[in-house]
């Protein structure tokens, strides 16, 4: 058994494995060289039968590892440190391209009262700040914020667990659940805006949050900050268009609407009405997401999230503002 996972969905795995008797072995990503696959603080937790959950990289590795682990090859003083690809012979054996290597961060996990703490801050949406101390393993939980980065030092290692991205959707219609459970599952955190009583009444997803507050107000308080998303998907101007006159004068990362062309040109002609710069309103993706001939709920909602994701990640392939077709 593999699972990619993410981090909530590994430290969740790890927790029910030590609650079933298994002693595990926690891996962390600490540095890459060349093109490896998996960025630092990617995670994989494994047990000595072969199951595992996460991803180091993708392939080779996690195979050798596991059967060292079996073995009992790895070391016996945890935490320790562990090298993958040092040459290009080994890079190549190991499935690491162009000379990767991996440096790799092992710790042991015997008892689940271990990642209890840790599991409990994460369903309830806190962002929390893991340190493990390379000399004796301990470990210490903090508060953490959305801008702290992953940070490796010659002492401590220290990751951040929790939804450090922030997606803000106003509207509860259709096309905000299918946007909702695919944010979800890539470790937003997901707030939905409505204030229509006949909207919101009708909304139960688990792990997102309803607010019946007016979209500008939900702007202000939710995205201020650049690792914040607003969506307007309601196709009403008098809410979408709140929305973002503040969000487009706001720090967001991505600010997107739905709409065919010609009510996104409309759309435009408003803001600048209304006062926004043309930098400004060059920042709105409409119609939001990727050009894949999207017509379905389900399909907008692909491509929306593939955009921001492919922005996220700095994808060389998106550089316009690239346009779904959108009639939902």
């Amino acid at each position: 058994m593999e699972a990619w996972g993410t981090d909530r969905e590994v430290i969740r795995t790890a927790h029910q494995w030590l609650q079933q008797g298994h002693s595990l072995m926690l891996v962390t990503v600490l540095k890459t060289w060349g093109s490896s696959p998996r960025p630092p603080g990617s995670l994989l937790v494994m047990r000595r039968d072969g199951v595992h959950a996460g991803s180091v990289s993708g392939g080779c590795v996690e195979e050798d590892l596991l059967a060292r682990f079996a073995e009992n090859e790895l070391s016996e003083q945890l935490p320790a440190r562990l090298n993958y690809g040092v040459d290009r012979q080994e890079a190549t054996r190991f499935g690491l391209p162009c000379g990767g290597r991996l440096e790799l961060l092992l710790e042991a996990l015997t008892d689940a009262d271990q990642l209890q703490p840790l599991l409990r801050a994460m369903e309830e949406g806190e962002l929390v700040n893991r340190q493990v101390d390379l000399a004796s393993g301990e470990v210490t939980l903090a508060p953490a914020t959305a801008d702290q980065e992953f940070a490796y030092g010659e002492e401590s290692v220290s990751k951040v667990f929790g939804p450090q991205w922030q997606m803000l959707l106003i509207g509860a219609g259709h096309l905000s659940r299918y946007v909702s459970q695919l944010a979800l599952m890539l470790d937003y955190q997901v707030i939905v805006c409505d204030p229509r009583e006949e909207y919101a009444a009708g909304w139960q997803l688990p792990g997102t949050q309803l607010i019946g507050i007016m979209p500008d107000e939900a702007v202000g308080e939710y995205a201020g900050h650049a690792r914040s998303i607003v969506l307007a998907l309601t196709h009403d101007p008098k809410l979408d268009d709140m929305a973002l006159l503040d969000a487009l004068t706001a720090n967001a990362f991505y600010v997107g609407a739905i709409g065919s062309q010609r009510n996104c040109d409309a759309r435009r002609r408003r803001l600048a009405e209304l006062g926004l710069s043309k930098d400004q309103i060059r920042r709105l993706h409409a119609p939001v997401g990727l050009d894949i001939g999207s017509h379905t709920p389900p399909e907008i909602a692909v491509a929306i999230l593939a955009e921001i994701t492919a922005r996220r990640n700095s994808a060389t392939a998106v550089v316009r503002n690239t346009q779904a077709v959108n009639v939902a």
